[in-house]
C-alpha cells in the first residue's frame, strides 16, 4: 500500500486553512458589524441625522455638482442644494401635508373598518369555514394596520429631538454638499497608499450605488403614488390624498410597504365606496406594481441595486426588528452600498482615475463594479 503524496497532502491542508481563515474573517466581520450597529442604536437620534443627510446629499448632490462646474462657488452651491430641498419639503408640506395629516385618523378607522367587513364577506362566502380563526386573522390584520399606519398624535413626545435631529441633518447636509469631495479624500489620505486605493474605490462605488437608489427610489414611489392615486380620485375614494401620500411613502420600504399600501387603499375603498370600486382599485393596485416590478423598477435600480428579492426581504425585516420603520427605510440602501463597496475594494486597480461624488464627468471617469 502506497500512502498518498506529499504534495497532494499539502495543498489539502492550505485549502482547509484557507477556509477556516474565510469563516473565521465572516465571523469577526459580523461580531463587528453586530457591535457597531448596537453602538449606533445607542445613539440612534444622532445615526438618523446622518443617514439622512447623506441620503439628501445623495439626491441634490448633481445640482450642487452642475453649479460648481458652472463655476458657482462651493458655498453658494451648497446653500442652493439646500434650499432646493427646504423649498420641496416645505411646498409639499403646504399644499398636502396639512390636509393629508387631518385625514391620518380616518384613514385608520377605515382601514379597521374594512377589515372588519371583509371579515363578514369572508364568512357569508365560505359557510363552513372556522370563524374563530378568521376573527382571529381579522384581529391580526387590525393590528398590524393600526401598526403601519402613521398616526397624527405619534411623536408627540419626542417632537424636541426630531426637532434637534432636522436642524444637524440639515447643517451636515450642507457641509457633506460643500466639503464632501475633501473630507472624504482626507479620510482615504490616513491609510497606507494600496489600502487607500482600494478604499477609494469602493467609498466612489459605495456612493454612486447610493445616489442611484436614491434617485431611482423617489422616481419608483412617485409613479406609484400617482397611478394608484389617480385610480382614487377617479372612483371619487374621499381619502385618496392620504392614500395616495401613504402610498409614496410606503414605496420606500422594498416588497412590504406596496403591500401595505394596497391592503389600505383596497379596504378603505371597500368601506366607503363598496365592493365594485374595492375590486377597481385591487387591480389597479396589482397593475401599478406589476409595471414597477417588472418593467420601472430594473430599469431604474438595475444600475444601483444588485440584490436578490431573498436578501432585500430579509434586509427589511432586519431592518424593522433593530431600528422600527426608520430601519426599515435604510435596510436596503446600507445592503446595496455594502456590497458594491466590497467590490470596489476587491476589484483590481485600473488606470482610470475615480472621480469624486461630485465630479464634472463622472461617466467617463469612472472605473465600473462589476458584479
Amino acid at each position: 500500500m502506497t500512502s498518498a503524496p506529499t504534495g497532494d497532502n499539502d495543498a489539502t491542508g492550505r485549502r482547509l486553512i484557507r477556509a477556516a481563515g474565510t469563516v473565521l474573517a465572516v465571523l469577526v466581520f459580523v461580531l463587528a458589524a453586530y457591535l457597531v450597529v448596537r453602538a449606533l442604536l445607542r445613539v440612534a437620534p444622532l445615526t438618523m441625522a446622518v443617514i439622512a443627510a447623506l441620503l439628501v446629499t445623495a439626491l441634490v448632490g448633481p445640482l450642487t455638482g452642475w453649479l460648481k462646474r458652472h463655476h458657482v462657488p462651493r458655498s453658494i452651491a451648497a446653500l442652493a442644494g439646500l434650499i432646493a430641498v427646504l423649498a420641496v419639503v416645505g411646498a409639499a408640506s403646504f399644499l398636502i401635508g396639512r390636509r393629508a395629516t387631518s385625514q391620518l385618523g380616518d384613514l385608520q378607522v377605515q382601514a379597521v373598518e374594512g377589515v372588519r367587513r371583509l371579515r363578514h364577506t369572508v364568512a357569508d362566502l365560505l359557510p363552513g369555514i372556522d370563524e374563530q380563526r378568521v376573527d382571529e386573522l381579522a384581529a391580526e390584520l387590525v393590528g398590524g394596520i393600526r401598526s403601519a399606519l402613521p398616526s397624527p398624535y405619534a411623536g408627540i413626545t419626542s417632537a424636541t429631538a426630531a426637532l434637534a435631529a432636522t436642524l444637524l441633518a440639515l447643517v451636515l447636509v450642507f457641509f457633506f454638499l460643500r466639503d464632501g469631495a475633501a473630507m472624504w479624500s482626507w479620510l482615504v489620505e490616513q491609510t497606507p497608499g494600496r489600502v487607500a486605493r482600494r478604499i477609494d474605490r469602493a467609498g466612489h462605488a459605495g456612493w454612486r450605488t447610493l445616489a442611484g437608489y436614491t434617485h431611482g427610489i423617489v422616481l419608483v414611489a412617485a409613479v406609484d403614488a400617482i397611478g394608484i392615486g389617480a385610480v382614487l380620485f377617479l372612483l371619487g375614494v374621499p381619502l385618496a390624498l392620504s392614500l395616495a401620500v401613504l402610498t409614496f411613502l410606503a414605496a420606500f420600504v422594498p416588497i412590504v410597504g406596496a403591500t401595505v399600501a394596497g391592503a389600505a387603499a383596497t379596504l378603505v375603498t371597500l368601506v366607503t365606496n363598496g365592493t365594485q370600486d374595492a375590486l377597481i382599485v385591487l387591480a389597479a393596485v396589482i397593475l401599478v406594481q406589476q409595471a414597477e416590478g417588472n418593467l420601472l423598477h430594473p430599469l431604474v435600480m438595475r444600475q444601483a441595486v444588485h440584490l436578490h428579492p431573498v436578501v432585500t426581504l430579509l434586509a427589511v425585516s432586519a431592518g424593522t426588528l433593530l431600528g422600527g420603520v426608520a430601519g426599515a427605510l435604510i435596510a436596503v440602501p446600507a445592503c446595496a452600498v455594502a456590497y458594491q463597496a466590497v467590490l470596489g475594494y476587491r476589484e483590481e486597480p485600473q488606470t482610470a482615475t475615480i472621480a469624486a461624488p461630485d465630479s464634472p464627468e463622472p461617466a467617463e471617469s469612472k472605473t465600473e463594479c462589476v458584479e
